[in-house]
Formats: C-alpha cells, structure tokens, sequence
C-alpha cells in the first residue's frame, strides 16, 4: 500500500510537471503568435505607407512636370511673338513708305496728264510746275524690299531624344526597400537621459550621416535630436519612467536623399535626472538644474549634487566651458556634502583637477591626465570590490575608480571606511567663466 501510495505522487508530481510545462509551452507559443501577428501588421502597416508615399510623391511629380512644361511653352510662345513683332515691324515701316510712294506717283501722274492735255494758253506754265515737282520728288529713287532669303523664317526644334531620356529616367526613379539600411540596435539608461545606439544591417550601404529621431509617449510629430557620422548619442532632458519613440535613418555618401526610417522602438529610463543643488552663491544655475555656471561672485565654495543619485556601475560625465584654471579646482565625486571646503581635493573624495591632476581622498596621484579643454568631457567610471564585511555598522569597502579624459585615463582603487550604494558629485572652481553639464 505504501508502494502504491509512493507511485501515485510519483505520478501526480509528474502529472504536475507535465501541466506546468503545458502551460508554459503555451505561454511560449501564444507569445509567437503574438510577435507574428506584430510582424504582419508592421509589413501590412508599411505596404500601406509605402503606396500612400508613392501615389502622394507620383501625382506631385506629375502636377509639377505639367506645370513646368506649361511654363517652358509659354515661354516659347512668348519667344516667337517677340521674333515675329521685332521682324515685321521694319516690313510695316517700309510698306507704309512704298504706299506713300504709290499715292505720289499718283498725284504726279495725273498732274502730268492734266498738264499735257490742258489749254494751250496755260501748257508752258502747267508743264514747267510739273517738271520741277517731278525733279523733286526723285523718281528714279526707288525703296529697298528684302528678299525672303534675308527676313526670318520661324521654326521650332524640338529633340525627340528628350522623351527617351525622361523615361529612362523615370524608369528608374525611385525603389522600394524591404529592410531599411540601419536599425537601433540598443538603448543604456542614464540618469535623465536615454544613450540610443543604432548599427547598419545593409552592408553594401555605405553611410555618410544618420539622422536620430524621437517623440514622447504617443505625440504625433517625431523631432530631429542628432544629425551627424556617430552611430551613438546622448539623449537627455528625458523625464524618467516615461516611453520615448527613436527611429534612424541614413544619408549614403554622395546622395542627399535620406533612406528610409528604421522601426520605432520605444526607450526610456528609470534614473532621475543628475542635479546642482541650488542656493550657492557662486554659481548660476540652469532650469534643469543640470549646467552651473561659476559667476563673478567672490564667494568659493564646493557646488554638491543634489542628492546622492551617482550609483556604481553607471557613467558619470561632466562636460565643461573653461574659464581661468586653478590648482584648487576640482571635478569628482565623494561621500557625503561638506561645508566649508573650497575643493574636492580632500578626505571621502576623488576628484581631477582643471590641469588635469588626479586626487585621491585629498592625495595628488603620480599619474596625471591632460588638462581640462573646452568642449571636453571628463567621466567617472566605478565599480565595487569589497574587502571585508559589509554591514550598517560599515566596513572595508574598495571601489574600482576609472576617470578618462582628453582620450585617456587611470584606473585606480579608491578604500573606504564605509559602504556607499551612492555617491555625491561635485565641482569647485576659483575663477569665473567655468560651465558645467552633468549627465
């Protein structure tokens, strides 16, 4: 009975293993079900754009060839009225000369006759007035009427060939791609901010530019946020926990047309936004509180975050305007806010300064990276090493620190009396001039 009783949950429990695994080769399978029938509304969805853009771009392709040829005949027909109007006018000048001429002739040809056939008592006085009339009027003089060799004769040359070139040319604009030459290919959360980074899936395309695109939530217009050769930027001023669309697109050396649109996906980020706390007299602040500006206020002082959202394994970077350099300048992070220091170059601290001297819990490293240059970003990179046990009393605690700049960097290990989930950042300098985005 035993025996029965084992091999009854051993069939149960084999039953229910079985029924687990239905359930989730269900789960599996519903799930492709679900991906195929988003792949079919995405080929159906863009069959359907591609007709509207190709029917749109068609019929504004026609209206204009229409308008352009209407315009080149008119200017034509405006071309021969100006020929005809320049070339007949002499004709009607010399016309109206020769009519002139023939209603002379006229009047002197029935003068003569009256002179001839008139009284003899008035002959001799009649036929003296009109011999003088005719020496005046030159008779043998006689106006010049080209030939049809010399006048125009119009014309119009219209090449055949042009109808062959337009239609291999029209033959051969425009295709129809059934995979775009570049897709996303991954999105890092930053703290504000979404790193997008995207790859070409065509290897025969070759890209000059790529245009990264994105909207918030469902907004209907995509904005234009880099243009550029990277395959790679920082997108911030994105508020966290809300979905953003990205798409990409390329530009192929040489051409000026972009391709076609990657697929929509959608990013976003959990971090809160790294920010200046505010209130230092010394420095001017941003609206988002992610730029501080050292201004011409003689007061110095250390500039904290506002809160401890430096968290290891992410990327701190600061990218800076320069100003007037000072050893006691400083770029870093630490453990907690302090009063009444003017640098990071101190205790619980790491930090680089403006020449580029690295300083370790207030001790300036043999190793020195260049000197802080305008446009230049200077990143914290950290990860844990613990040394011993770590609990709420604290502890021996290593981080694994790596500051580059300019190209270049040190890797150092940064021990702490104390566990740190998170960290400040901050910044100090002495003279004005000094901006600084964090992100």
């Amino acid at each position: 009975a035993a025996a029965a009783e084992a091999e009854v949950r051993l069939l149960l429990q084999e039953a229910r293993e079985s029924i687990e695994a239905a359930r989730s080769y269900r789960r599996e399978l519903q799930q492709r079900l679900r991906g195929l029938h988003q792949a079919r509304e995405q080929i159906k969805d863009s069959a359907t754009l591609t007709r509207d853009v190709l029917e749109q771009h068609f019929s504004d392709l026609k209206g204009t060839l229409k308008k352009l040829l209407d315009e080149r005949l008119t200017s034509l027909l405006q071309e021969v009225d100006v020929i005809e109007q320049e070339s007949i006018k002499p004709l009607d000048e010399c016309q109206k000369l020769i009519e002139h001429g023939v209603s002379t002739a006229d009047d002197l040809l029935r003068e003569g006759e009256s002179a001839v056939d008139g009284d003899v008592g008035q002959q001799n006085e009649k036929l003296c007035n009109f011999t003088k009339k005719a020496l005046h009027i030159q008779l043998d003089s006689l106006p010049e009427v080209p030939s049809l060799v010399d006048v125009p004769c119009l014309s119009a040359q219209l090449d055949d060939c042009l109808l062959t070139i337009l239609k291999n040319q029209i033959f051969r604009h425009g295709t129809v791609a059934s995979r775009p030459p570049v897709q996303l290919e991954e999105f890092v959360e930053k703290p504000g901010g979404i790193l997008v980074r995207w790859c070409k899936v065509d290897e025969d395309f070759i890209a000059q530019d790529y245009r990264l695109q994105y909207r918030r939530g469902s907004a209907s217009h995509f904005e234009d946020v880099y243009v550029g050769p990277e395959t790679e930027f920082m997108v911030l001023h994105i508020d966290p926990h809300v979905d953003y669309q990205f798409r990409v697109c390329a530009r192929g050396d040489g051409r000026q047309e972009w391709s076609p649109w990657s697929v929509p996906q959608t990013g976003h980020t959990s971090l809160v936004p790294h920010e200046w706390t505010t209130g230092l007299e010394g420095y001017s602040l941003s609206s988002r509180r992610n730029i501080a500006l050292r201004n011409d206020s003689q007061s110095c002082g250390v500039l904290y975050s506002k809160a401890p959202t430096y968290f290891c394994g992410q990327t701190l970077t600061f990218r800076q305007t320069v100003g007037q350099p000072d050893r006691r300048d400083s770029l870093g992070v630490c453990v907690e806010q302090r009063n009444g220091d003017d640098s990071l170059q101190r205790d619980k601290a790491v930090c680089i300064s403006t020449n580029g001297a690295v300083f370790v819990n207030g001790k300036e490293m043999t190793n020195q990276l260049p000197a802080v240059t305008s446009g230049s970003t200077v990143t914290f990179d950290m990860e844990v090493v613990q040394l011993g046990p770590c609990s709420n009393e604290g502890g021996n605690f290593k981080l694994r620190v790596t500051i580059s700049s300019n190209n270049r960097e040190v890797v150092f290990d940064w021990v702490l009396d104390q566990c740190c989930g998170s960290l400040y950042f901050g910044c100090s300098f002495s003279y004005p001039g000094w901006k600084v985005l964090v992100f």
